[in-house]
Protein backbone atom coordinates (compact mmCIF):
# COMPACT_ATOMS: atom_id res chain seq x y z
CA UNK A 1 0.00 0.00 0.00
CA UNK A 2 1.15 3.52 -0.69
CA UNK A 3 2.29 5.03 2.65
CA UNK A 4 0.26 8.20 2.16
CA UNK A 5 -2.88 6.18 1.50
CA UNK A 6 -2.15 3.91 4.46
CA UNK A 7 -1.92 6.96 6.75
CA UNK A 8 -4.89 8.86 5.33
CA UNK A 9 -7.33 7.89 8.09
CA UNK A 10 -4.83 7.58 10.94
CA UNK A 11 -5.82 9.57 14.02
CA UNK A 12 -3.25 12.10 15.22
CA UNK A 13 -3.25 10.92 18.82
CA UNK A 14 -1.52 8.26 20.91
CA UNK A 15 -3.23 4.90 20.48
CA UNK A 16 -2.86 3.91 24.15
CA UNK A 17 -4.55 7.09 25.41
CA UNK A 18 -7.40 6.85 22.88
CA UNK A 19 -9.31 4.42 25.05
CA UNK A 20 -12.69 4.28 26.80
CA UNK A 21 -10.81 2.90 29.80
CA UNK A 22 -9.19 6.28 30.40
CA UNK A 23 -10.38 7.49 33.81
CA UNK A 24 -11.89 10.87 34.47
CA UNK A 25 -9.30 13.29 35.85
CA UNK A 26 -8.88 13.91 39.54
CA UNK A 27 -9.72 17.47 40.65
CA UNK A 28 -7.34 20.38 40.49
CA UNK A 29 -5.70 21.59 43.68
CA UNK A 30 -7.97 24.18 45.28
CA UNK A 31 -6.25 26.35 47.84
CA UNK A 32 -3.20 25.54 49.95
CA UNK A 33 -2.37 22.13 51.38
CA UNK A 34 0.31 20.47 53.49
CA UNK A 35 1.70 16.95 53.19
CA UNK A 36 4.61 14.82 54.34
CA UNK A 37 5.74 14.24 50.74
CA UNK A 38 4.80 15.98 47.49
CA UNK A 39 5.49 14.17 44.24
CA UNK A 40 5.60 16.26 41.07
CA UNK A 41 4.68 14.45 37.87
CA UNK A 42 1.94 11.92 37.08
CA UNK A 43 3.92 9.60 34.84
CA UNK A 44 5.54 6.32 35.83
CA UNK A 45 8.26 8.02 37.86
CA UNK A 46 5.86 9.99 40.03
CA UNK A 47 3.26 7.23 40.32
CA UNK A 48 5.78 4.62 41.47
CA UNK A 49 7.23 7.10 43.96
CA UNK A 50 3.86 7.93 45.48
CA UNK A 51 2.77 4.30 45.62
CA UNK A 52 5.94 2.98 47.23
CA UNK A 53 6.11 5.89 49.67
CA UNK A 54 2.73 4.80 51.03
CA UNK A 55 3.83 1.17 51.07
CA UNK A 56 6.91 2.11 53.09
CA UNK A 57 4.92 4.20 55.57
CA UNK A 58 1.11 4.04 55.23
CA UNK A 59 0.70 6.80 57.82
CA UNK A 60 2.42 9.51 55.80
CA UNK A 61 0.37 11.98 53.79
CA UNK A 62 1.42 11.92 50.11
CA UNK A 63 0.28 14.40 47.48
CA UNK A 64 0.89 13.98 43.73
CA UNK A 65 0.64 16.98 41.39
CA UNK A 66 0.28 16.46 37.63
CA UNK A 67 0.27 19.36 35.17
CA UNK A 68 -2.00 17.64 32.63
CA UNK A 69 -3.49 14.14 32.97
CA UNK A 70 -2.07 10.97 34.52
CA UNK A 71 0.05 9.16 31.92
CA UNK A 72 -0.38 11.98 29.40
CA UNK A 73 3.28 12.41 28.40
CA UNK A 74 5.97 9.77 27.76
CA UNK A 75 4.27 7.23 30.03
CA UNK A 76 1.27 7.03 27.69
CA UNK A 77 3.10 7.34 24.37
CA UNK A 78 5.86 4.70 24.45
CA UNK A 79 5.99 1.23 22.94
CA UNK A 80 5.23 -0.63 26.15
CA UNK A 81 8.60 -2.41 26.39
CA UNK A 82 9.30 -2.91 30.12
CA UNK A 83 12.99 -3.82 30.19
CA UNK A 84 15.03 -5.23 33.03
CA UNK A 85 18.11 -3.21 32.13
CA UNK A 86 18.81 -0.15 34.27
CA UNK A 87 21.82 0.92 32.18
CA UNK A 88 20.49 1.08 28.60
CA UNK A 89 21.82 -2.38 27.94
CA UNK A 90 24.70 -4.44 29.29
CA UNK A 91 27.45 -2.96 27.05
CA UNK A 92 26.64 0.61 28.11
CA UNK A 93 26.57 -0.36 31.77
CA UNK A 94 29.77 -2.37 31.51
CA UNK A 95 31.59 0.53 29.86
CA UNK A 96 30.55 2.95 32.60
CA UNK A 97 30.27 0.97 35.84
CA UNK A 98 32.15 -2.33 35.41
CA UNK A 99 32.64 -2.80 39.14
CA UNK A 100 28.86 -2.63 39.74
CA UNK A 101 27.54 -4.31 36.62
CA UNK A 102 26.65 -7.68 38.16
CA UNK A 103 24.77 -5.91 40.94
CA UNK A 104 23.02 -3.61 38.43
CA UNK A 105 21.95 -6.57 36.30
CA UNK A 106 20.60 -8.37 39.37
CA UNK A 107 18.74 -5.27 40.58
CA UNK A 108 17.23 -4.78 37.12
CA UNK A 109 15.81 -8.31 36.96
CA UNK A 110 14.56 -8.00 40.55
CA UNK A 111 12.88 -4.69 39.65
CA UNK A 112 11.05 -6.26 36.69
CA UNK A 113 9.93 -9.18 38.85
CA UNK A 114 8.64 -6.75 41.48
CA UNK A 115 6.69 -4.82 38.84
CA UNK A 116 4.88 -8.04 37.98
CA UNK A 117 4.26 -8.73 41.68
CA UNK A 118 2.81 -5.23 42.13
CA UNK A 119 0.43 -5.73 39.22
CA UNK A 120 -0.80 -8.94 40.80
CA UNK A 121 -1.06 -7.36 44.27
CA UNK A 122 -3.23 -4.45 43.10
CA UNK A 123 -5.04 -6.34 40.34
CA UNK A 124 -3.71 -4.03 37.62
CA UNK A 125 -4.62 -5.36 34.18
CA UNK A 126 -2.21 -3.84 31.66
CA UNK A 127 -1.76 -6.95 29.49
CA UNK A 128 1.67 -7.80 30.87
CA UNK A 129 3.37 -10.51 28.78
CA UNK A 130 6.83 -11.79 29.80
CA UNK A 131 7.62 -12.72 26.19
CA UNK A 132 11.02 -11.07 25.91
CA UNK A 133 12.47 -9.24 22.93
CA UNK A 134 13.90 -10.37 19.61
CA UNK A 135 16.99 -8.43 18.55
CA UNK A 136 17.14 -8.93 14.78
CA UNK A 137 19.86 -8.19 12.23
CA UNK A 138 18.90 -6.84 8.81
CA UNK A 139 22.46 -6.21 7.56
CA UNK A 140 25.56 -8.45 7.77
CA UNK A 141 27.42 -5.96 9.98
CA UNK A 142 24.54 -6.03 12.46
CA UNK A 143 24.76 -9.82 12.59
CA UNK A 144 28.45 -9.60 13.43
CA UNK A 145 27.68 -7.16 16.25
CA UNK A 146 24.97 -9.43 17.65
CA UNK A 147 27.40 -12.35 17.69
CA UNK A 148 29.90 -10.19 19.59
CA UNK A 149 27.14 -9.17 21.99
CA UNK A 150 26.33 -12.84 22.59
CA UNK A 151 29.89 -13.52 23.72
CA UNK A 152 29.57 -10.71 26.25
CA UNK A 153 26.17 -11.59 27.68
CA UNK A 154 27.02 -15.26 28.08
CA UNK A 155 29.77 -14.22 30.49
CA UNK A 156 27.03 -12.80 32.73
CA UNK A 157 24.61 -15.69 32.46
CA UNK A 158 21.84 -13.71 30.78
CA UNK A 159 19.01 -15.60 29.10
CA UNK A 160 19.60 -15.02 25.39
CA UNK A 161 18.99 -17.55 22.61
CA UNK A 162 20.99 -17.12 19.37
CA UNK A 163 19.04 -17.67 16.15
CA UNK A 164 20.08 -18.15 12.56
CA UNK A 165 18.07 -16.77 9.66
CA UNK A 166 15.59 -19.66 9.48
CA UNK A 167 15.06 -19.73 13.23
CA UNK A 168 14.36 -16.02 13.61
CA UNK A 169 12.03 -16.02 10.59
CA UNK A 170 10.18 -18.93 12.15
CA UNK A 171 9.45 -16.64 15.09
CA UNK A 172 8.56 -13.50 13.09
CA UNK A 173 8.49 -13.83 9.33
CA UNK A 174 10.26 -10.98 7.57
CA UNK A 175 12.43 -11.33 4.45
CA UNK A 176 14.73 -8.65 5.89
CA UNK A 177 15.98 -10.78 8.80
CA UNK A 178 19.42 -12.39 8.65
CA UNK A 179 19.53 -13.70 12.22
CA UNK A 180 18.95 -12.57 15.76
CA UNK A 181 19.01 -13.03 19.51
CA UNK A 182 15.97 -13.76 21.65
CA UNK A 183 16.29 -12.04 25.01
CA UNK A 184 13.85 -14.32 26.77
CA UNK A 185 13.46 -12.96 30.30
CA UNK A 186 14.76 -9.39 30.27
CA UNK A 187 11.77 -7.65 28.72
CA UNK A 188 8.00 -7.66 29.10
CA UNK A 189 5.29 -6.23 26.87
CA UNK A 190 2.46 -4.20 28.38
CA UNK A 191 -0.09 -1.46 27.73
CA UNK A 192 1.65 1.61 29.19
CA UNK A 193 -1.44 3.79 29.59
CA UNK A 194 -3.31 1.07 31.46
CA UNK A 195 -0.25 0.60 33.66
CA UNK A 196 -0.30 4.32 34.52
CA UNK A 197 -4.04 4.28 35.19
CA UNK A 198 -3.68 1.13 37.30
CA UNK A 199 -0.92 2.70 39.38
CA UNK A 200 -3.13 5.78 39.79
CA UNK A 201 -5.97 3.64 41.16
CA UNK A 202 -3.59 1.82 43.50
CA UNK A 203 -2.28 5.15 44.80
CA UNK A 204 -5.80 6.41 45.43
CA UNK A 205 -6.73 3.24 47.30
CA UNK A 206 -3.73 3.74 49.61
CA UNK A 207 -4.75 7.33 50.30
CA UNK A 208 -2.49 9.32 47.97
CA UNK A 209 -4.08 12.65 47.17
CA UNK A 210 -3.79 13.21 43.41
CA UNK A 211 -4.41 16.59 41.78
CA UNK A 212 -4.47 16.65 37.98
CA UNK A 213 -4.36 19.67 35.66
CA UNK A 214 -2.29 21.39 38.36
CA UNK A 215 1.07 22.56 37.00
CA UNK A 216 3.78 23.53 39.47
CA UNK A 217 5.15 26.94 38.48
CA UNK A 218 7.87 27.47 41.09
CA UNK A 219 9.60 26.07 44.14
CA UNK A 220 10.33 28.11 47.27
CA UNK A 221 12.43 26.75 50.12
CA UNK A 222 12.11 28.29 53.60
CA UNK A 223 14.89 26.14 55.01
CA UNK A 224 12.60 23.60 56.65
CA UNK A 225 9.85 22.88 54.13
CA UNK A 226 9.34 23.48 50.42
CA UNK A 227 6.46 25.37 48.82
CA UNK A 228 5.29 24.19 45.39
CA UNK A 229 3.29 27.01 43.85
CA UNK A 230 0.55 26.26 41.31
CA UNK A 231 -2.06 28.55 39.68
CA UNK A 232 -4.65 27.21 42.15
CA UNK A 233 -2.80 27.07 45.43
CA UNK A 234 0.42 25.99 47.14
CA UNK A 235 1.43 22.50 48.29
CA UNK A 236 3.89 22.49 51.18
CA UNK A 237 5.98 19.56 52.43
CA UNK A 238 9.32 18.79 54.08
CA UNK A 239 10.16 16.40 51.24
CA UNK A 240 9.64 16.63 47.47
CA UNK A 241 10.25 14.11 44.66
CA UNK A 242 10.56 15.37 41.08
CA UNK A 243 9.46 13.03 38.32
CA UNK A 244 8.98 15.58 35.55
CA UNK A 245 11.18 14.09 32.82
CA UNK A 246 12.47 16.55 30.26
CA UNK A 247 9.82 19.22 30.69
CA UNK A 248 11.16 22.65 31.67
CA UNK A 249 12.81 21.78 34.96
CA UNK A 250 11.77 23.24 38.27
CA UNK A 251 15.37 22.63 39.29
CA UNK A 252 17.54 24.82 37.06
CA UNK A 253 20.63 22.63 37.22
CA UNK A 254 18.87 19.83 35.35
CA UNK A 255 18.69 21.79 32.11
CA UNK A 256 22.43 21.29 31.62
CA UNK A 257 22.09 17.51 31.61
CA UNK A 258 18.89 16.86 29.65
CA UNK A 259 17.83 17.29 26.04
CA UNK A 260 14.36 16.60 24.58
CA UNK A 261 14.39 14.07 21.73
CA UNK A 262 11.17 13.28 19.90
CA UNK A 263 10.26 9.71 19.01
CA UNK A 264 7.40 8.69 16.70
CA UNK A 265 5.15 5.67 16.31
CA UNK A 266 2.34 4.21 14.20
CA UNK A 267 -0.37 1.71 15.06
CA UNK A 268 -1.88 -0.59 12.45
CA UNK A 269 -5.39 -1.85 12.06
CA UNK A 270 -6.03 -5.21 13.75
CA UNK A 271 -4.71 -8.06 11.64
CA UNK A 272 -6.99 -10.76 10.34
CA UNK A 273 -6.21 -14.36 11.26
CA UNK A 274 -4.72 -14.86 7.80
CA UNK A 275 -2.53 -11.77 8.09
CA UNK A 276 -1.26 -12.81 11.50
CA UNK A 277 -0.54 -16.32 10.23
CA UNK A 278 1.54 -14.85 7.40
CA UNK A 279 3.77 -13.18 9.98
CA UNK A 280 3.81 -15.95 12.59
CA UNK A 281 4.70 -14.22 15.85
CA UNK A 282 3.16 -16.99 17.97
CA UNK A 283 5.40 -16.14 20.95
CA UNK A 284 4.45 -12.43 20.84
CA UNK A 285 7.90 -11.02 21.58
CA UNK A 286 8.79 -7.41 21.21
CA UNK A 287 11.15 -6.84 18.30
CA UNK A 288 13.98 -4.37 17.75
CA UNK A 289 16.30 -4.25 14.78
CA UNK A 290 19.99 -3.62 15.28
CA UNK A 291 20.86 -0.51 13.29
CA UNK A 292 21.91 2.69 15.04
CA UNK A 293 18.65 4.17 13.75
CA UNK A 294 16.45 1.29 14.82
CA UNK A 295 12.80 0.31 14.74
CA UNK A 296 10.92 -1.24 17.66
CA UNK A 297 7.63 -3.07 17.23
CA UNK A 298 5.21 -5.38 19.03
CA UNK A 299 1.70 -6.84 19.05
CA UNK A 300 -1.27 -5.50 21.00
CA UNK A 301 -4.11 -7.46 22.59
CA UNK A 302 -6.15 -7.34 19.40
CA UNK A 303 -3.17 -8.11 17.15
CA UNK A 304 -2.37 -4.67 15.87
CA UNK A 305 1.29 -3.87 15.31
CA UNK A 306 2.85 -0.88 17.00
CA UNK A 307 5.70 0.30 14.75
CA UNK A 308 8.02 3.04 16.03
CA UNK A 309 11.49 4.45 16.25
CA UNK A 310 14.13 5.15 13.58
CA UNK A 311 13.96 8.94 13.62
CA UNK A 312 15.04 10.42 16.96
CA UNK A 313 14.54 14.13 16.33
CA UNK A 314 16.09 17.00 18.24
CA UNK A 315 14.59 20.37 17.36
CA UNK A 316 17.16 23.14 17.47
CA UNK A 317 16.88 25.17 20.62
CA UNK A 318 15.73 22.23 22.70
CA UNK A 319 12.12 23.32 23.05
CA UNK A 320 9.21 21.09 24.02
CA UNK A 321 6.19 22.03 21.92
CA UNK A 322 2.86 20.33 21.07
CA UNK A 323 3.41 20.79 17.32
CA UNK A 324 6.50 18.56 17.51
CA UNK A 325 4.29 15.59 18.37
CA UNK A 326 3.27 15.29 14.71
CA UNK A 327 5.87 14.90 11.94
CA UNK A 328 4.48 13.70 8.62
CA UNK A 329 7.92 13.21 7.10
CA UNK A 330 8.69 10.63 9.77
CA UNK A 331 5.27 8.96 9.60
CA UNK A 332 5.63 8.38 5.84
CA UNK A 333 9.15 7.04 6.36
CA UNK A 334 7.98 4.68 9.09
CA UNK A 335 5.10 3.40 6.98
CA UNK A 336 7.45 2.74 4.07
CA UNK A 337 9.84 0.85 6.34
CA UNK A 338 6.93 -1.19 7.72
CA UNK A 339 5.95 -2.47 4.28
CA UNK A 340 9.56 -3.30 3.47
CA UNK A 341 9.77 -5.37 6.63
CA UNK A 342 6.39 -7.05 6.15
CA UNK A 343 5.53 -7.06 2.43
CA UNK A 344 2.86 -9.70 3.12
CA UNK A 345 0.94 -6.98 5.02
CA UNK A 346 0.81 -4.55 2.11
CA UNK A 347 -2.96 -4.14 2.48
CA UNK A 348 -2.81 -3.30 6.19
CA UNK A 349 -3.41 0.35 7.06
CA UNK A 350 -2.75 2.52 10.12
CA UNK A 351 -5.25 3.89 12.64
CA UNK A 352 -3.02 6.12 14.82
CA UNK A 353 0.14 8.23 14.48
CA UNK A 354 1.80 10.16 17.27
CA UNK A 355 5.01 11.38 18.81
CA UNK A 356 6.37 12.00 22.26
CA UNK A 357 9.37 13.53 23.93
CA UNK A 358 12.14 11.48 25.59
CA UNK A 359 14.39 12.79 28.38
CA UNK A 360 17.86 12.05 27.05
CA UNK A 361 21.17 12.47 28.83
CA UNK A 362 24.73 11.86 27.72
CA UNK A 363 25.03 8.47 29.41
CA UNK A 364 21.64 7.18 28.12
CA UNK A 365 20.44 5.97 31.50
CA UNK A 366 18.84 7.66 34.47
CA UNK A 367 20.74 9.87 36.86
CA UNK A 368 19.76 10.92 40.34
CA UNK A 369 20.38 13.65 42.87
CA UNK A 370 19.20 15.92 45.63
CA UNK A 371 18.78 19.64 46.21
CA UNK A 372 17.48 22.02 48.86
CA UNK A 373 19.52 20.47 51.63
CA UNK A 374 18.47 16.95 50.73
CA UNK A 375 14.75 17.74 50.99
CA UNK A 376 14.21 17.36 47.24
CA UNK A 377 15.20 14.31 45.14
CA UNK A 378 15.02 13.71 41.40
CA UNK A 379 15.45 10.90 38.87
CA UNK A 380 15.61 11.78 35.16
CA UNK A 381 17.32 10.89 31.89
CA UNK A 382 15.88 7.44 31.16
CA UNK A 383 16.47 7.88 27.39
CA UNK A 384 13.53 5.82 26.21
CA UNK A 385 13.90 2.92 28.65
CA UNK A 386 11.86 4.18 31.56
CA UNK A 387 8.86 1.85 31.50
CA UNK A 388 10.62 -0.51 33.88
CA UNK A 389 13.53 1.54 35.21
CA UNK A 390 11.35 4.33 36.62
CA UNK A 391 10.33 2.03 39.45
CA UNK A 392 14.00 1.59 40.37
CA UNK A 393 14.46 5.36 40.13
CA UNK A 394 11.49 5.93 42.42
CA UNK A 395 13.07 3.68 45.02
CA UNK A 396 16.32 5.64 44.70
CA UNK A 397 14.49 8.93 45.29
CA UNK A 398 12.77 7.55 48.37
CA UNK A 399 16.09 6.21 49.69
CA UNK A 400 17.73 9.60 49.19
CA UNK A 401 14.89 11.46 50.87
CA UNK A 402 15.01 9.11 53.85
CA UNK A 403 18.73 9.73 54.31
CA UNK A 404 19.37 6.00 54.35
CA UNK A 405 22.45 4.36 52.87
CA UNK A 406 21.11 1.47 50.83
CA UNK A 407 22.36 -0.95 48.23
CA UNK A 408 20.95 1.41 45.62
CA UNK A 409 22.43 4.65 46.93
CA UNK A 410 25.91 3.11 47.17
CA UNK A 411 26.01 2.41 43.42
CA UNK A 412 28.40 4.64 41.49
CA UNK A 413 25.65 5.00 38.88
CA UNK A 414 23.53 6.69 41.54
CA UNK A 415 26.31 8.80 43.01
CA UNK A 416 27.64 10.19 39.68
CA UNK A 417 26.17 12.63 37.19
CA UNK A 418 26.44 12.41 33.39
CA UNK A 419 28.60 14.80 31.39
CA UNK A 420 26.56 17.99 30.76
CA UNK A 421 25.64 19.12 27.27
CA UNK A 422 27.15 22.36 25.94
CA UNK A 423 24.93 25.46 25.91
CA UNK A 424 22.98 26.57 22.86
CA UNK A 425 23.61 27.15 20.01
CA UNK A 426 26.61 24.81 20.26
CA UNK A 427 24.34 22.11 21.70
CA UNK A 428 22.15 22.04 18.59
CA UNK A 429 25.16 21.93 16.28
CA UNK A 430 26.77 19.07 18.17
CA UNK A 431 23.57 17.02 18.35
CA UNK A 432 22.65 17.49 14.69
CA UNK A 433 26.16 16.60 13.52
CA UNK A 434 26.04 13.53 15.75
CA UNK A 435 22.68 12.49 14.29
CA UNK A 436 24.09 12.87 10.78
CA UNK A 437 27.13 10.79 11.74
CA UNK A 438 24.92 8.02 13.12
CA UNK A 439 22.95 7.89 9.87
CA UNK A 440 26.20 7.70 7.93
CA UNK A 441 27.37 4.79 10.09
CA UNK A 442 24.26 2.83 9.16
CA UNK A 443 24.99 3.49 5.47
CA UNK A 444 28.60 2.31 5.82
CA UNK A 445 28.30 -1.10 7.50
CA UNK A 446 28.25 0.38 10.99
CA UNK A 447 31.63 2.09 10.65
CA UNK A 448 31.74 5.07 12.99
CA UNK A 449 33.48 8.22 11.80
CA UNK A 450 36.12 10.14 13.74
CA UNK A 451 33.53 12.24 15.53
CA UNK A 452 31.61 9.21 16.85
CA UNK A 453 34.83 7.45 17.80
CA UNK A 454 35.87 10.53 19.77
CA UNK A 455 32.54 10.58 21.60
CA UNK A 456 32.95 6.87 22.32
CA UNK A 457 36.39 7.50 23.81
CA UNK A 458 34.97 9.99 26.30
CA UNK A 459 31.94 7.87 27.18
CA UNK A 460 29.53 9.94 25.09
CA UNK A 461 29.01 7.59 22.15
CA UNK A 462 25.56 7.57 20.62
CA UNK A 463 24.36 4.19 19.43
CA UNK A 464 20.60 4.58 19.44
Amino acid sequence: MDPLKALADAERKPYWLDSPARPEPQPRLAGDTRADLVVVGGGFSGLWTALMAKERDPSQDVVLLEARRIGWAASGRNGGFAMATLTHGLPNGLDRWPEDIERLEHLGVQNLDEIQQTLEKYDIDCSLERTGELHVATEPWQLDELHGHLDLIQDYGLDYVPMDQDQVRAEVNSPTYLGGLWERSGCAMLDPARLAWGLRDACLKLGVRIYERTPVRSIDDNGVTIDLRTPYGTANAPRVALGTGVFPPLLRRLKHFLVPVYDYALMTEPMSDAQLASVGWKNRQGVGDSANQFHYYRLTDDNRILWGGYDAVYYNGGHVRPEYEQRDETFVKLASHFYTTFPQLSDLGFTHRWGGVIDTCSRFSAFFGQAHGGRLAYAVGYTGMGVGATRFGANVMLDLLSGERTERTELRMVREKPVPFPPEPVRSGVIQFTRWSIAQADLHQGRRNLWLRTLDKFGLGFDS
